[in-house]
């Protein structure tokens, strides 16, 4: 059974900065393109960067380009996002989950960027 846990998240004022963190159980992360998604109430969830399998490669939505990084680590089957420079916008749940093979969601994280 696959399992994906987000964690990491919290209150940050405007500016400021987290690292979130994705652990994965049943899955063999290597062998997926990974991304982070994030959804606000009312609105469909996104996805904000992908990463390819080997690490080399990411892409990012316009509105995060520049501020996020997405990072992997196959030994380990985690995922991480660092996320810099924060801003109101970015305050929604945020989730991990494979491109290539979408699994369950997990509970995600909640970030919330606010003064």
């Amino acid at each position: 059974q696959v399992q994906l846990v987000e964690s990491g998240g919290g209150l940050v004022q405007p500016g400021g900065s987290l690292r979130l963190s994705c652990a994965a159980s049943g899955i063999i992360l290597s062998n997926n393109v990974m991304g982070w998604y994030r959804q606000v109430p009312g609105k469909h969830r996104e996805v904000i960067a992908t990463i390819s399998r080997g690490g080399d490669s990411t892409n990012y939505a316009q509105t995060v380009q520049g501020r996020f990084t997405i990072t992997r680590d196959n030994d380990k089957n985690w995922i991480y996002l660092y996320m810099n420079s924060l801003k109101p916008e970015d305050t929604a749940v945020y989730y991990c989950n494979s491109v290539t093979i979408p699994q369950p969601w997990g509970q995600g994280t909640q970030v919330t960027v606010s003064s």
